[in-house]
């Protein structure tokens, strides 16, 4: 199989939640451009993947997601760099709704390619850099995802899954005292771990991750690390409130 380039991949910025718990916020914005310091949090990931040397991006939307569309004209893709493309995966028009994260990540499959990025486009992480280098060690590896796990934050005070010494992601069972941490939502993945789900998704099958992140980790097949910089779930009125309120610039 020939090699990939790192910088070919593509990263997929999952945007296509409903985004109940922001109303009435999202009653009228969809979720990915609310914005945080002035920017939709969508830009936010368009430029940071932008400095990395990714600038094939695809957006699956649902939810209002004429807007999202609308928001990347080609104006502002050229403000946030000349080499930005983006492709759409348009649920909501598809299938009149939102697949749910593994069932838009396999709708979206064709546009992607065999290894690829995937962010949410509803998380804050101003400081993190998707390298050349991690996309590297991914596909020298025989991982099929590598997760950037974070620190537990107020709502999720139990985490989502352990971490073994040799950089494994680990279901762990009900009881278990190792710590846990939370899923930051970013991620690289193969496309074979969509393999469960019919390719392409034809169908508009909702499909949850989690369930394949955890069948995966127990044949050792997630590898994860911790992120220790600012990271922000920006999922109620109220963090988003706080988070802007954090970065207001100093009197």
């Amino acid at each position: 199989m020939k090699a990939m380039n790192p910088l070919a991949i593509k990263a997929m910025v999952l945007a296509a939640g409903r985004g109940e718990r922001m109303r009435p916020l999202t009653d009228h914005c969809p979720k990915p451009l609310l914005q945080v310091a002035g920017r939709p949090l969508i830009d936010w990931h368009a430029r940071a993947l932008a400095r990395g040397g990714f600038t094939a991006l695809v957006v699956n939307t649902a939810w209002l997601g004429a807007q999202i569309e609308g928001h990347f004209s080609p104006e502002r893709k050229q403000a946030i760099d000349r080499a930005l493309s983006i492709s759409y995966s348009h649920e909501g028009a598809d299938f009149g709704g939102a697949l749910e994260t593994a069932g838009g990540i396999a709708r979206a499959l064709p546009l992607l390619g065999e290894a690829f990025w995937v962010v949410a486009g509803d998380v804050f992480v101003p400081g993190f850099e998707f390298t050349q280098d991690a996309v590297r060690r991914f596909l020298a590896s025989d991982k099929l995802a590598h997760l950037w796990l974070v620190p537990n934050p107020a709502h999720n005070p139990h985490g989502d899954f352990g971490l073994s010494p040799e950089g494994l992601a680990l279901n762990l069972p009900a009881g278990d005292p190792a710590p846990r941490h939370t899923y930051s939502t970013i991620g690289l993945y193969r496309r074979a771990l969509f393999d469960s789900l019919p390719a392409g998704n034809p169908q508009g099958e909702r499909a949850a991750l989690a369930p394949l992140l955890r069948a995966a980790m127990a044949r050792g097949q997630v590898s994860a690390e911790l992120y220790a910089g600012a990271w922000t779930d920006v999922g109620t009125p109220e963090r988003l409130a706080a988070l802007n309120r954090a970065l207001l610039p100093a009197a």
